[in-house]
């Protein structure tokens, strides 16, 4: 009887840890197209969307301060993280990359939105990314060993925490 009930209780507790494992998935960015109107982690307002400035105008505010909070800019996607779509850089006018991250890494954008217009509001400030920093992202991007090999000053740069981003036309 005793051989009986410990058998049981074995059985049980396999068949426990059996099916209390979670599916583990492949970190991917989201699925989506990216339209016009998809927003992704907090909506950008109409008010936001009209008030939004170009990422020149904000260096030029970032002049002035070293942090812009609340603020709205418009830009086109140049390139988004293929390993998981949490953060993106987005054009500037004399060509230089302009780095977006997500707020609390707390939402992520599909790869279709690269080369899309975008709304995105939250805050921006200057700020020096470490060589280290550099090439974990320049990795994320699958850049060459090579590129990432390349990377061996820190960078001056506009840093953008995004709360929302929204496409626009």
């Amino acid at each position: 009887m005793k051989q009986l009930i410990y058998t049981v209780l074995l059985s049980l507790s396999f068949s426990t840890l059996s099916f209390a494992q979670e599916a583990v998935e492949k970190a991917a960015p989201p699925a989506g197209n990216a339209v016009v109107g998809d927003y992704y982690g907090a909506d950008v307002s109409k008010t936001s969307e009209t008030k939004a400035i170009t990422v020149e105008k904000l260096k030029s505010e970032l002049e002035k301060t070293s942090k812009a909070e609340n603020i709205s800019v418009k830009g086109v996607v140049t390139d988004v993280c293929p390993k998981k779509g949490c953060w993106v850089t987005v054009k500037t006018e004399d060509g230089s990359p302009f780095f977006v991250k997500m707020k609390d890494y707390a939402f992520f954008v599909p790869t279709a939105l690269k080369g899309k217009s975008i709304v995105l509001e939250g805050t921006a400030e200057k700020k020096i990314t470490s060589v280290e920093e550099l090439k974990h992202y320049a990795k994320d991007a699958k850049k060459t060993k090579a590129e990432i090999d390349a990377i061996t000053k820190p960078k001056a740069e506009i840093r953008f925490m995004a709360d929302g981003i929204k496409v626009v036309n």
